[in-house]
């Protein structure tokens, strides 16, 4: 038995949903959130505003801004027994599992009409945009032996995550640098995990599961895991000459295998967000001095350019978030944790759309298996 229709791998360019939350032309490298270049927001807004832009449709006014600062600062601290139950977790295991088990367990804590109750929905995108930082930074403690640090209403989103992670005040430029990157990584349209918390939100789940689903497609070294490899690629070059770099690449291109931080399915020009955090990485190591990845990076993007450049594979935001997140002293397995903590936002922005036309997905498949096939008795049976 043959089905006639095609089979696309991966659902490569099939429309799934029709969605004005993130626009994306990766011919040209045009990236804009609800109409507004990334390049624009990236330098005039904080995360927040952008967070606000994502979840409502519009950018807000002062006293909108005022107002949902005020509700995340509020939702930052989480309910004590969500610390306990990551004290109860293994300190081997990943950041990103962590993650998921506590915005699983906080449905429990707050209840509500995750489908007519617009308010409730509402309240319930803030909550977990607050939340996400204080659960990665308080896991990244008690896995080391340390208590959780309570938020300050008084620093901003960034700035109070990296405080969470020390203890201790960023200074600005990091705190911008950080808030820049959430930014940058808030939205990118239908990737894998924001067709996740689709397909989840698309059967009535409420928004925690919809998190979950999202954050356990985002932990992928396919997807969000890709910055973590970066940095353990990098690490295996001897050193920033260009003759050990270039070796170093086209040995890896005549074995045919995957240089971490290059090429985009989307994107056929350099990532505009790469452009972003690479001039930030600039400011960055000029303030607070180079470090051998970062020269050893810098290299390959120019080698990478020459061998491959002409394929139309270029850095993407994933080669160099990693390494600004190591020199901000950030351990490596909190890079995709980060990365969630920004999309939470683009996540359940796209949720709320998808509840308010909602079809639940259903796709269908290709069969390629037999048909009609007649039982065998036990004792007929013989094995192969």
């Amino acid at each position: 038995m043959t089905d006639p229709r095609a089979y696309v791998p991966g659902l490569a360019n099939v429309p799934a949903a029709e969605s004005s939350v993130c626009y994306l032309d990766g011919s040209i490298g045009k990236l804009q959130y609800r109409g507004y270049p990334i390049e624009v927001l990236s330098e005039k807004a904080t995360f927040e505003e952008v967070a606000y832009l994502l979840l409502n449709g519009e950018l807000p006014t002062q006293e909108q801004l005022d107002a949902f600062d005020a509700e995340l600062i509020e939702a930052r601290d989480v309910k004590f027994r969500i610390i306990d139950l990551l004290k109860t977790l293994p300190e081997s295991g990943h950041p990103m599992d962590a993650l998921a088990a506590s915005v699983a367990a906080m449905s429990m804590f707050y209840p509500g009409d995750h489908v007519e109750d617009a308010a409730f929905r509402s309240a319930c995108a803030t909550r977990l945009t607050a939340k996400f930082p204080t659960v990665v930074a308080a896991w990244q403690r008690i896995r080391n032996g340390d208590d959780a640090i309570k938020s300050r209403p008084d620093l901003g989103h960034a700035a109070n995550f990296l405080y969470m992670l020390s203890g201790k005040e960023p200074d600005p430029l990091i705190a911008r640098t950080l808030d820049v990157a959430l930014t940058l990584h808030a939205e990118h349209q239908m990737n894998a995990s924001t067709f996740s918390a689709r397909v989840t939100g698309s059967a009535l789940a409420d928004a925690y599961a919809v998190a979950t689903s999202a954050v356990g497609t985002l932990s992928g070294p396919l997807h969000g895991g890709a910055n973590e490899e970066v940095l353990k690629m990098l690490r295996t070059i001897p050193n920033a000459s260009p003759g050990a770099v270039r070796a170093w690449a086209e040995d890896r291109l005549a074995r045919k295998q995957k240089i971490s931080g290059f090429g985009h399915r989307e994107y056929k020009v350099k990532d505009p967000r790469a452009t972003i955090l690479q001039r930030l990485s600039t400011q960055v190591f000029q303030e607070y001095g180079s470090t051998p990845l970062y020269d050893v990076a810098l290299e390959l993007e120019t080698q990478m350019e020459e061998l491959v450049g002409q394929k139309g594979i270029y850095p993407n935001v994933d080669f160099y978030s990693g390494i600004l997140y190591d020199k901000m002293g950030i351990p490596t397995d909190l890079f995709t944790p980060i990365f969630a903590i920004a999309r939470i936002s683009g996540w359940l922005a796209h949720w709320l759309e998808q509840l308010q036309h909602n079809r639940i997905f259903r796709p269908s498949q290709i069969w390629n298996g037999q048909a009609d096939r007649d039982f065998v008795p036990m004792s007929d049976r013989r094995g192969e």
